[in-house]
């Protein structure tokens, strides 16, 4: 008898798997499919299926219609925000779409969430960013990036939380599925650039002291450092695509 934290796998695996059809276009927008050819195709119960669609209509991904089943339905109707979501575009063919709507959007908020810390923020708060920023240029030059990328998260979650601005606290854990995906994907270096370990603790330093504007430029900082990142790996995948092109 299969567990419950089995099936929570299993539904959650079939609801990825169908996400990603619709977001790839494999399963197209306007088309349908039944519970039933979902039991079949993954060979599961109908409660499986059941709350694998459950999720997919969670997410905006598909509409459910007696008679009709799931109908796959355009992005306009997605949840984008949702970090289940994001996390199944990154990991799919439209994950450079993706990267460069999230990294727009990070450059948006997070240079404000940062200037609001500074102002706003509890002295707790505050007094927090200082050591968690020490730790990443200990962890970051020691190359110890797994280790790094939790204090990145809890770094950016934290100005976003303290913020005062509860939209932008909201999106404490998708900025958390970005960071986590730059690591898994390979696009952090070896070791963090100096001058990002550096800009960390100028904006812990501004927020500390209550210096909104300083806060809000170093942050500026951090972001055209992560946009440079994607863009120079956007290169070296086009350089690599041309050359395999070249030698077929």
């Amino acid at each position: 008898m299969q567990s419950d934290s089995g099936k929570e796998l299993l539904h959650l695996h079939i609801s990825q798997s169908l996400g990603v059809a619709i977001i790839e276009g494999a399963w197209p927008q306007g088309s349908s499919r039944t519970l039933e050819a979902i039991q079949d195709g993954f060979d599961v119960s109908r409660t499986v299926a059941r709350e694998a669609s459950r999720l997919l209509e969670s997410l905006g991904l598909v509409q459910a219609r007696r008679r009709v089943g799931l109908t796959a339905q355009p992005m306009s109707s997605w949840n984008v925000l949702d970090p289940q979501l994001i996390n199944w575009r990154l990991h799919s063919t439209d994950r450079e779409n993706q990267i460069y709507s999230l990294t727009q959007l990070r450059l948006a908020v997070e240079p404000a969430a940062a200037e609001g810390a500074a102002r706003l923020a509890s002295v707790h708060t505050r007094a927090q960013l200082l050591p968690i920023a020490s730790e990443m240029r200990r962890t970051g030059e020691a190359g110890q990036l797994d280790e790094f990328m939790e204090l990145d998260i809890a770094f950016h979650s934290l100005l976003l939380r303290g913020s005062g601005n509860e939209l932008f606290a909201a999106m404490a854990d998708l900025v958390a599925v970005v960071l986590q995906w730059r690591t898994e994907f390979d696009l952090m270096p070896a070791q963090p650039k100096p001058e990002a370990l550096d800009l960390h603790e100028e904006v812990a330093d501004a927020v500390f002291r209550g210096e909104a504007q300083r806060a809000r430029d170093s942050m500026e900082k951090i972001l055209e450092e992560v946009r440079e990142t994607f863009d120079d790996a956007a290169q070296t995948r086009a350089g690599l695509t041309r050359w395999a092109r070249s030698e077929r």
